[in-house]
């Protein structure tokens, strides 16, 4: 049976709704509960990391129990609906913290954040799992697949670029206010996107005994293929240094920029600074990309994204250094160059992944795309849980003061914090990165060659 081009937008729109939740709590729940309500930095990556590592343990129990629902509206989407209900409560009560003394604040938020990561995920598992079943055409589940995560990335620019300034003119210049409202505006949409998705889809019938996986079998899987595992340690390494300059790039824009600037000028300064930031992103997907490709082996570009990479940050240090902090043009050299390079490596290692599983099934006989896939979900949560929990220990370590005030006036910040706020968010990605295309350059051997001489050899095995 065909797939309706009203539900293709359908499933679109669901993304886009469930991303802008996302990004908004990946991205500025240290911000909230550190800068404006004023806990400590290090508790709050600690509760982060604890809530992403049990959340990563969660996803394979959240599939099993997916895996056995029964009901008349189907499998999958009566949890997409009760999840997305109960996330977009959790969410506006993460946004909306009352006036608690300190404990009472760490406690309720220790408790709302980990119930955040267990109804988003709720949701968030079945949204994906159910392409097989709403569609039995391979060309309507790679259609879909791509709509879903196009429309996500989508959901997560609309967060990125608007947020500070929606929450200034929600707040009235009031940060604590402004989230407030902009965390109630967000869970509404929410709701109203996983609607649509539930209206319009329907499932199809499917086998009730459907193959579930473990976490047991998540890491035998990895372990046993020497190629995948490589490949993972690659994704966790970028996606760290992409978390930690994530979350930090918004201090960096109040307390270095915005004071040597003014007050206010720091918001526009950082929502176009991201808006550049996601057009590089996007093109360098979409246009460098297959450009490059043209003429270089995908080893060679990943390898040329990792240095790409690496000289944005070390250019970004520079200018820091040399007295260019508050020069919104030059600092958007070395952002368009991360970003891109960013867009590109995030391209090459769902490839290499991609590319794994042939090796894995060449190696062992058994083809386990799903378990392989399923571990990249699960490693980079993890490693997002990790690299907030060090980036508020950084943030502490360097002596940073939040605006807890709630007024307007931006608090002065010492040189030796500014310094280290520069070193924290280009030093360590650049480690990082590096020591990826190290790992990559001395252990990963799935080249073009390599990859059509084992499409080669599947096909003569299968064909055998």
């Amino acid at each position: 049976m065909g797939f309706s081009n009203k539900e293709k937008i359908a499933y679109g729109i669901g993304a886009i709704g469930k991303d802008m939740v996302y990004a908004l709590s990946a991205s500025y729940v240290m911000y909230y509960y550190q800068d404006i309500l004023g806990l400590s930095a290090t508790f709050v990556g600690l509760i982060l990391m604890v809530a992403r590592v049990f959340d990563a343990l969660n996803d394979p129990l959240m599939g099993v129990i997916v895996a056995k629902t029964k009901s008349k509206q189907g499998r999958f989407r009566p949890w997409v609906l009760s999840g997305t209900i109960l996330n977009a409560f959790v969410l506006y009560a993460l946004f909306a913290a009352p006036n608690l003394k300190e404990t009472g604040l760490m406690i309720y938020f220790s408790i709302i954040y980990i119930l955040w990561g267990m109804t988003y995920t709720m949701m968030d598992i079945p949204y994906w799992s159910m392409i097989p079943a709403v569609t039995d055409n391979s060309k309507d589940r790679e259609s879909l697949s791509v709509i879903g995560r196009t429309c996500a990335g989508v959901g997560n620019a609309l967060i990125t670029v608007g947020t500070v300034m929606s929450v200034a003119l929600l707040g009235a210049n009031n940060e604590r206010l402004g989230f407030k409202r902009f965390g109630l505006i967000i869970a509404i949409i929410f709701i109203l996107t996983e609607l649509l998705l539930f209206f319009v889809i329907k499932e199809k019938s499917t086998d009730n005994n459907m193959k579930t996986t473990s976490v047991k079998e998540m890491f035998r899987s990895l372990f046993n293929n020497d190629q995948a595992m490589i490949t993972v340690i690659t994704i966790v390494l970028i996606n760290s240094a992409l978390y930690i300059t994530s979350n930090l790039i918004i201090y960096f824009f109040k307390y270095d920029m915005g004071y040597a600037l003014g007050s206010n000028s720091w918001m526009g300064n950082y929502t176009i600074f991201n808006s550049v930031g996601g057009a590089s992103q996007i093109l360098g997907m979409m246009l460098i990309y297959p450009l490059l490709r043209k003429r270089f082996s995908n080893t060679h570009i990943f390898k040329l994204c990792l240095c790409t990479a690496v000289l944005g940050y070390g250019l970004l240090l520079l200018l820091c250094l040399l007295g260019f902090s508050s020069n919104l043009l030059l600092l958007l050299i070395p952002g368009i160059l991360v970003f891109m390079a960013n867009g590109i490596l995030t391209v090459l290692t769902t490839i290499f992944l991609s590319n794994s599983v042939d090796y894995g099934e060449l190696q062992t006989g058994h083809r386990e795309e799903s378990v392989i896939f399923s571990m990249q979900t699960f490693v980079v949560k993890l490693a997002s849980g990790v690299a907030v929990f060090l980036t508020g220990i950084g943030l502490d370590l360097i002596g940073l003061v939040g605006n807890t005030n709630e007024g307007e006036t931006i608090i002065q910040q010492s040189q030796s914090t500014l310094t280290g706020l520069r070193l924290l968010m280009t030093i360590i990605p650049i480690i990082g990165l590096v020591l990826a295309l190290i790992i990559f350059m001395k252990k990963f051997i799935l080249n073009d060659e390599k990859v059509e001489e084992i499409a080669l050899q599947l096909k003569e095995r299968r064909e055998g």
